[in-house]
């Protein structure tokens, strides 16, 4: 029986609560990195990841393993924890819902 192959790509949006522009200059370098390795501890690896001061776009593969809201969710929750250790400054942030 012949393999079956699909992958699918994702292009996440999403923004700070009430958009408030808490990705800084100084936050962002940071940042993207964490969301990929969240992404590959979810067996889906990022494609590119960019963001401005109110929002985020995150591209990458969906594994097969993972729902995708589940990989959504790590994604979210994880970065906004670790944002939170950054300093008084970010003691605030939350995504959006």
């Amino acid at each position: 029986m012949p393999q079956s192959l699909a992958q699918v790509l994702v292009h996440l949006i999403f923004s700070t609560k009430n958009r408030e522009p808490f990705l800084s200059d100084d936050i962002r370098p940071e940042l993207h990195p964490y969301m990929a390795t969240i992404l590959k501890g979810m067996d889906s690896s990022a494609i590119l990841i960019n963001s401005v001061e109110d929002h985020a776009h995150v591209l990458f593969h969906l594994s097969k393993n993972h729902a995708l809201c589940d990989v959504i969710e790590s994604l979210k929750k994880d970065s906004s924890k670790w944002i939170k250790t950054k300093g008084r400054n970010y003691r605030n942030f939350h995504w959006q819902s």
